[in-house]
């Protein structure tokens, strides 16, 4: 089983900054990708950014091109979403994920309000 904790969400207006962080627990030796989503009030929860824990190859949504940047820390089994210009259509619940070949386990997820 693995175990994720998010924390960083909050209330920023738009063109702020927030850095969202996942911390990884469990047994984590199959896991080869992490990823954040949006699921944004009223919608489907949708890929935001994704990264591989083995080489750090990233791939993001074209809504946040430019704007997002996802990294990980191996040796703290965390992961990372730093998201800069935010703006209203960013809001919503940030859910982290970590996959191997088998199995998605997801963090609880952590609420972003980009409002001013």
């Amino acid at each position: 089983q693995v175990q994720l904790v998010e924390s960083g969400g909050g209330l920023v207006q738009p063109g702020g900054s927030l850095r969202l962080s996942c911390v990884a627990s469990g047994n984590l030796r199959s896991m080869y990708a992490m990823s954040w989503y949006l699921q944004a009030p009223g919608s489907q929860r949708e890929l935001v950014a994704a990264i591989r824990r083995r080489d750090g190859t990233t791939n993001y949504a074209d809504s946040v091109k430019g704007r997002f940047k996802i990294s990980r820390d191996n040796a703290k089994n965390s992961v990372y979403l730093q998201m800069n210009n935010l703006k209203t259509d960013d809001t919503g619940v940030y859910y982290c994920k970590w996959n191997d070949s088998q199995h998605d386990y997801w963090g609880q997820g952590t609420q972003v309000t980009v409002s001013s």
